[in-house]
């Protein structure tokens, strides 16, 4: 009895392992045919095979439809049937497999398309100063500090996979005149102007912690970038730059300061804390503003004007009511994110030209399928707590005037006029104030989001006036 069990049990063993026998999902039966993509081709591009990944990549120029293509060539195996036919139409917006069967064994291979892209998608000088690209006119633009000249900066360019490019990146060029930078990638081509612009004495500043803005968090970065690109002759700068006094800010008449702090930056005594590099400068920053040198100071940096006096002799009036997410548990926006004008302020430069939703109060920030850290820094207003029974207190206490509240009446966006020489100050504390999502949902569509930039450009060409 014991030995026909174990012959039992040794027959079973040996149709499972039958049953499972290779990755290839060869049968037991007959395993002498082979199940190869020869050839193929794609409204006659020709298909590149690779026989270790199963996978064939058919190029294509950078801009090509593949909605519907064409199997003009295909090649397989002698005895060998495939489920795509020659002559057949295809979708390849998305990838598609080939079961290629011969016999009893099969193989699938993964087909798919690759656009010759020739882009180039960053361009940072001596890995500090980094360009803005216009990808429609093919222009690079780069500001830099006179000090360091021209003649001999190294840029590190990054470009379309595949491609090739001349000049190489990490050459020493002469940018005294613009450098043209040719992408070649199979079938696509272009070719890049950069000018490189040296600044002596910036108009604008967007000030940071680290020495390079390349080392900025996305969220700060995403807001120099566009600063750069869009208000003429300004300038990355560290705090510590300041401090040295290495930067002139003789012709400066914005310094923006974008501080974003994962977890968020709760007050007086934590802003002292996580800030400490801001506040080693704050005794130039507190000349430049009293020589008449305006700020715009967003999220967590809006605490900063009560350490260079434009709140008077009290520091303890920073925002009091603050909270935020970290950037990748950023929250996802079901709508648009909004925030009100404060009544009386509709006319305020901050809020022209914005695009409007249901209800001309409000300030929509963002749109659904975005992420955002809702990093807030404002003051709360009530007899609750926090100092500040009502609107009126607030601007009488601090000295600034309020331009928007949130939904419970929270001051969320506010300014210190220029006075008595003193530069203005422009805050914006709102967490629906956010320029970088690490990821959008599906269907995304930007439509309020651009106001984020419309209301940053409003602020610079009311403080730069």
């Amino acid at each position: 009895m014991n030995t026909k069990i174990i012959n039992i049990f040794c027959a079973l063993c040996i149709v499972c392992g039958l049953w499972s026998c290779s990755d290839d999902n060869v049968s037991d039966l007959q395993l002498s045919g082979d199940c190869m993509v020869e050839s193929i081709a794609l409204d006659n591009y020709e298909g590149i095979i690779n026989l270790a990944s199963r996978s064939i990549v058919v190029r294509l120029p950078e801009v090509y439809e593949t909605s519907a293509m064409q199997v003009t060539k295909l090649s397989i195996s002698n005895g060998a049937s495939c489920n795509v036919k020659q002559g057949e139409t295809l979708n390849l917006d998305a990838a598609k497999v080939l079961k290629v069967k011969n016999g009893d064994v099969f193989l699938n291979w993964t087909l798919s398309v690759l656009h010759d892209e020739a882009r180039i998608t960053s361009f940072v000088i001596n890995d500090i100063y980094q360009g803005t690209i216009d990808q429609t006119a093919k222009t690079i633009t780069v500001y830099v500090p006179g000090s360091i000249g021209l003649t001999s900066l190294v840029p590190t360019i990054v470009y379309s996979q595949n491609a090739s490019i001349t000049p190489a990146s990490g050459v020493a060029q002469d940018f005294t005149n613009p450098v043209t930078y040719t992408v070649k990638n199979n079938s696509a081509e272009a070719t890049y102007t950069v000018k490189v612009i040296a600044i002596d004495k910036p108009k604008a500043l967007f000030i940071g912690e680290p020495s390079s803005m390349n080392d900025l968090d996305p969220e700060a970065k995403a807001a120099c970038q566009w600063m750069l690109g869009n208000v003429p002759g300004t300038l990355y700068a560290s705090f510590a730059d300041v401090e040295a006094n290495t930067v002139d800010l003789s012709e400066c008449k914005v310094i923006w300061w974008h501080y974003h702090f994962n977890g968020g930056v709760d007050g007086h005594d934590q802003f002292v804390a996580k800030a400490p590099y801001a506040l080693s400068a704050v005794n130039q920053l507190r000349q430049y503003y009293e020589n008449g040198g305006a700020f715009f100071l967003t999220r967590y940096a809006t605490n900063l004007p009560s350490f260079i006096g434009a709140t008077g002799d009290d520091e303890w009036t920073t925002p009091n009511n603050c909270w935020g997410q970290d950037e990748d548990g950023a929250e996802l926006c079901g709508g648009p994110w909004s925030f009100r004008i404060f009544d009386g302020m509709n006319d305020h430069p901050m809020w022209q030209g914005l695009v409007q939703g249901d209800n001309s109060q409000e300030v929509y920030c963002t749109d659904a399928g975005y992420h955002i850290t809702n990093s807030t820094a404002q003051y709360h207003i009530g007899t609750d707590w926090g100092g500040y029974d009502n609107h009126a207190a607030w601007e009488t206490r601090t000295g600034g005037k309020i331009l928007g509240v949130g939904g419970d009446g929270a001051v969320v966006a506010w300014e210190y006029p220029a006075k008595d020489g003193k530069g203005g100050i422009i805050c914006i504390g709102s967490g629906c104030y956010d320029w970088y999502s690490y990821t959008y949902e599906p269907g995304y569509t930007e439509k309020f989001h651009k106001n984020i930039e419309i209301m940053t450009q409003n602020a610079f060409n009311h403080l730069m006036k």
